[in-house]
């Protein structure tokens, strides 16, 4: 256990040397995993008067969804269209440290209280896109910084219509009487 809080404490301090770390370790994809889970919890408590667990549920689940395309994207994107010559990697690499990438997100846990909730979550979204470049730069093996944006804000631009779609399709379905 201690393991994996002391991962998440040194991917929000953007410690480049974490993201080799989990690069190089199979076994951490549980963890990238569970921080992404815990990412996407700690930003749905918000909507515990709303849309309740359900709607956490449903939160995590496209979170999850998009951690993976996100991931895939990114790994198509690095290595196919945009790599450079010294480009290594596979899914694996990128799914653990994109994964590590949304341990900034846990302090979204503070959107709790209202009159924080929009700066902590934009404050969040900065720092775990920040985190990502980092992931994507280490596990494509980049060493120029603009690429690995580059290949961030595509993939970004694609997940975000595929998740658009996803809310669309459980917003209508949710909606429709049974």
């Amino acid at each position: 256990m201690s393991t994996i809080i002391n991962r998440m404490i040194r991917a929000a301090r953007l410690d480049v040397n974490l993201y080799e770390e989990v690069e190089g370790d199979k076994t951490a994809l549980n963890q990238a995993m569970a921080v992404v889970i815990l990412s996407s919890a700690a930003g749905g408590v918000i909507h515990l008067g709303g849309a309740g667990i359900g709607g956490i549920i449903i939160g995590i689940i496209i979170s999850l969804t998009g951690w993976f395309v996100w991931a895939f994207l990114t790994y198509f994107i690095g290595t196919k269209l945009l790599p450079e010559p010294q480009t290594s990697s596979n899914p694996g690499e990128l799914l653990r440290t994109v994964g590590f990438s949304s341990a900034p997100g846990l302090i979204r846990v503070i959107g709790i209280i209202p009159a924080l909730a929009k700066p902590v979550f934009l404050i969040a979204s900065i720092w775990m896109l920040a985190a990502m470049v980092i992931a994507v730069r280490q596990a494509l093996d980049y060493k120029s910084t603009w690429r690995a944006i580059g290949v961030c804000v595509i993939g970004w631009i694609i997940q975000l219509l595929i998740i658009a779609l996803m809310v669309a399709v459980f917003v209508d379905t949710a909606a429709k009487p049974l």
